[in-house]
């Protein structure tokens, strides 16, 4: 069973346990509603009512597992778990997956193997993803196992709490080894004249920042860290691209279609997350290592 304990500080004697909840611990009021109406939360291990003023010292218990369903299939998949504890799940996703069913790909997807994974380990989940790649964008997808960790992670992750860290390899070498890169990015409109799935510079877009680093260079190439401080759509591969190094494989924005004997999909790779344990606010930092397709380009850029 998954709970979470804390102990009431001085702060908020006397005042009632939503407003503690609220205020002290960020739960979000449809949490606050859902546990209390399902007598998940205690006081001095009494279930209590949302109107109880709680005191110095109190001892609260939040249980957070619940009954839960979703309307995906589990399927039998061989997952790259990375990193689980009662939380929180990440798995290294391999290319060409995709992450969540669609109404094009209703099968065959991360999530239905996850929620296969939680079937065969007696976990009660469902899957409730804090992050998402692209399908030919290999790396670390964060998936929360209750309605907490979700919750707490999203707002992480809306204050840019959460570092994600890529790998990519670039046709070029960049003039400034390490740099950010501030530009707007935009999602073209009907009329504008683009492709409508492609992503531009524009300073009609949203401010966009990535921060880079190269880590080695070739004559072929080089490979780039990039760490987001923002998340749009495509981010790394229009901001690198707009540079005139576009990442290697990308058939929207470089040239891919003539790069197949190198790479069949965008040399991009999520090799990291930083950030904290919803529960516990232990650090975590975690890492994947590169996948084979990726490494084999290196060797022919070299």
């Amino acid at each position: 069973m998954s709970t979470l304990e804390k102990t009431v500080p001085s702060e908020y004697d006397g005042v009632k346990i939503r407003n503690y909840l609220k205020e002290g611990l960020n739960f979000s009021s449809r949490l606050i509603s859902r546990a209390a109406r399902e007598e998940r939360i205690f006081i001095n291990d009494e279930v209590v009512r949302m109107n109880f003023k709680v005191s110095t010292g109190d001892n609260l218990k939040i249980n957070l597992d619940r009954e839960e369903n979703q309307d995906i299939a589990p399927e039998k998949m061989d997952l790259d778990i990375v990193y689980e504890d009662e939380e929180i799940l990440v798995v290294n996703k391999r290319p060409f997956l995709v992450v969540h069913p669609t109404k094009s790909y209703q099968s065959g997807t991360l999530a239905n193997g996850v929620i296969n994974y939680f079937k065969e380990t007696g976990s009660n989940c469902i899957v409730r993803l804090v992050s998402r790649l692209d399908m030919n964008t290999s790396g670390l997808i964060l998936i929360a196992k209750n309605q907490f960790a979700h919750m707490a992670l999203s707002k992480e992750m809306e204050k840019n709490n959460i570092k994600k860290r890529y790998i990519a390899v670039v046709h070029g070498n960049l003039k400034e080894k390490e740099g950010t890169i501030d530009l707007p990015i935009y999602k073209p409109q009907e009329g504008d004249g683009f492709d409508s799935i492609k992503r531009v510079v524009d300073d009609r877009g949203q401010r966009s920042i990535t921060h880079y680093k190269v880590l080695e260079s070739f004559k072929g190439g080089d490979i780039v860290e990039c760490l987001l401080e923002t998340g749009r759509t495509h981010q790394i591969r229009v901001h690198l691209s707009h540079l005139g190094h576009p990442i290697y494989g990308d058939f929207l924005y470089g040239d891919g279609d003539e790069e197949k004997d190198f790479i069949n999909r965008q040399a991009l790779h999520a090799y990291g997350l930083d950030f904290k344990s919803p529960k516990t606010e232990k650090p975590l930092s975690l890492r994947a290592n590169l996948p084979d397709d990726l490494k084999q380009l290196i060797e022919k850029i070299k």
